[in-house]
């Protein structure tokens, strides 16, 4: 929603500032987005947005921002940017692909390849033109194969196909040379070639796939929170693969579907993580689903400590990541993508209270107020902390061990968020630790 619209979200305490929860100072903010996170910031108590060139604390700036200004400015000890320096290390397509790679030839040398294992949850896939050789000999070993053509910078569906016949790029590569032979015209972009998951999950004969919440605070060391809300974006159209060119059956980003003729504004196109959870514990059984469930977490966790050692940390940065999942019809969980920038942007009532919700406690973790207790804390509002330097364990006894190859660790994806009360009581004790 953009600003100056009626907002109904109010937060775990409304538009009142309860008495145990005075802020330390004025907290000076600057956004650069007009949607959910503008709603969130200007509602939170304590907080005062700054105009133009003015002094800030708190920065939720967009990557064009960051890449033009983050190396010629100075920050003071407690100001705070949503952005690492070279976060497209892990969301650039192509460059997710590569440190994914390194990472696992790097676990197989160090670990053996039963631990590099872990590692198997992204589809087969090639940088092009750099690995076009390599993707075609790959394409001739198995003929009759789908393949996904993604831009290594897109967003929303944007510059995606689908093809099964190595004719079918050819044109892309020849206006690849053409292009590069032309200096007055812009190259093409890189793209990544997948091998497409064919046997996807289907709910009502429809494709899906899931976006989840990763909060980064640190990478030296690796402090990461996963969010318990999230949802699975549906296709309006019935899978299958005899139409591999209409966009509305494989692709589910909601930039696309929301223009298919079927399409419902006021239902969308979503389910709350919870509501699939609870649909696929009542058809396959509690043990399977957690089964899958600890596979995605070891899923994000590879995912960030493949790119630990490149990234640049920096005590000013965070990074709530958005990360893309398919569910295969073995309920084996597959890489997509992770988003930078994960879309703030409501579908509809319920979606925009499902990023209030997530942005206010993405605030609570970031705490420029001073209100938790040294990083002690293991849950903060929905986010749960699954690794600090190494796996956390379940506040119910359960200790962080590996089963079956996937770390079992502080995380309740799709459970109960009972975030109002949780964060009454957290700040409410750290209160009275500092009376």
């Amino acid at each position: 929603m953009s600003k100056g619209k009626t907002v109904n979200y109010k937060g775990p305490y409304g538009h009142q500032k309860p008495k145990d929860r005075e802020p330390r100072t004025c907290i000076r903010y600057k956004c650069a987005l007009t949607n959910t996170i503008a709603d969130v910031l200007r509602q939170r108590p304590g907080w005062m947005e700054v105009k133009d060139e003015g002094e800030w604390d708190f920065y939720w700036c967009d990557v064009i921002w960051l890449r033009e200004n983050f190396d010629h400015i100075y920050l003071e000890e407690h100001v705070r940017i949503n952005h690492f320096r070279n976060h497209y290390e892990l969301t650039r397509k192509n460059l997710m692909v590569k440190n994914l790679k390194r990472f696992r030839k790097q676990l197989e040398r160090e670990s053996g390849k039963s631990v590099a294992a872990q590692c198997d949850f992204l589809p087969k896939t090639f940088d092009l033109p750099s690995e076009y050789h390599l993707f075609v000999e790959e394409f001739r070993r198995s003929p009759g194969t789908t393949w996904i053509m993604k831009p290594v910078g897109g967003s929303q569906g944007r510059g995606i196909f689908l093809f099964q016949k190595l004719k079918d790029i050819m044109d892309w590569k020849k206006e690849g040379a053409r292009m590069d032979e032309q200096k007055d015209e812009p190259p093409v972009e890189n793209y990544v070639v997948q091998r497409y998951i064919e046997n996807p999950y289907l709910v009502g004969g429809r494709k899906f796939d899931l976006r989840v919440y990763v909060l980064v605070t640190s990478y030296i060391p690796l402090r990461a929170w996963l969010y318990r809300d999230g949802f699975a974006r549906f296709s309006n159209t019935r899978y299958t693969l005899r139409s591999i060119d209409d966009n509305y059956i494989h692709l589910t980003n909601v930039a696309i579907q929301k223009t298919a003729p079927e399409y419902d504004p006021e239902k969308g196109c979503k389910w709350m993580i919870q509501r699939l959870r609870l649909f696929l514990m009542a058809r396959h059984g509690p043990g399977k689903v957690e089964n899958l469930f600890q596979e995605m977490d070891n899923l994000f966790i590879k995912s960030l400590q493949s790119v630990q050692k490149v990234i640049i940390n920096d005590k000013h940065c965070f990074e709530l990541y958005g990360f893309d999942i398919l569910l295969d019809e073995d309920l084996k969980p597959w890489l997509l993508e992770v988003n930078a920038s994960p879309s703030l942007t409501a579908s509809n009532q319920e979606d925009y209270d499902l990023k209030c919700r997530l942005l206010d406690d993405t605030l609570h973790v970031v705490d420029m107020e001073g209100r938790l207790s040294q990083g002690k804390e293991k849950r903060v509002g929905g986010f749960d902390l699954m690794w600090n330097d190494g796996p956390v364990c379940r506040d119910d006894g359960q200790h962080s061990v590996l089963l079956n190859g996937s770390f079992v660790v502080n995380t309740h994806l799709g459970c109960l968020n009972d975030r109002q009360e949780q964060l009454r009581q957290l700040l409410k004790t750290n209160q009275a630790k500092k009376l």
